[in-house]
């Protein structure tokens, strides 16, 4: 029993190569090097997302990409070209009610105390 733990722990170890974490609020984004059983190398990109329950308990839902060489430079240059595109026409500002407290206040509202607002959260579990 030892030893089949052990060689699972070395598996373990072969695989992740190279680990790099982004905190980001109530999310976590983790960049993972890992090898295949061919000792290639790839990369997944998880993002982990905390739920708190009404309880006070919490969960977490977890999403990841596996992001092959062969992908390397198209995934590369799309996502150059889509962050260039919103900073170009948006700007480094976050404009978002979730990331700014007065926001309300700053950007106005034409809404009237107590009517519910008309936004809807997407997740991936949507698309």
């Amino acid at each position: 029993m030892i030893e089949c733990i052990m060689r699972e722990n070395d598996m373990l170890e072969k695989e992740e190569i190279f680990s790099k974490v982004l905190r980001a609020g109530r999310r976590t984004y983790f960049f993972d090097v890992r090898a295949t059983k061919a000792d290639d190398y790839y990369i997944t990109i998880t993002e982990s997302k905390k739920f708190t329950e009404e309880d006070g308990s919490f969960h977490f839902k977890k999403h990841k990409i596996y992001l092959y060489k062969e992908d390397f430079g198209s995934f590369a240059e799309i996502l150059e070209e889509m962050t260039s595109y919103v900073l170009n026409h948006k700007g480094e500002e976050v404009i978002s009610e979730r990331h700014q407290k007065d926001f309300k206040k700053e950007y106005g509202s034409d809404k009237t105390e107590g009517q519910v607002s008309s936004f809807t959260d997407i997740d991936f579990d949507d698309i």
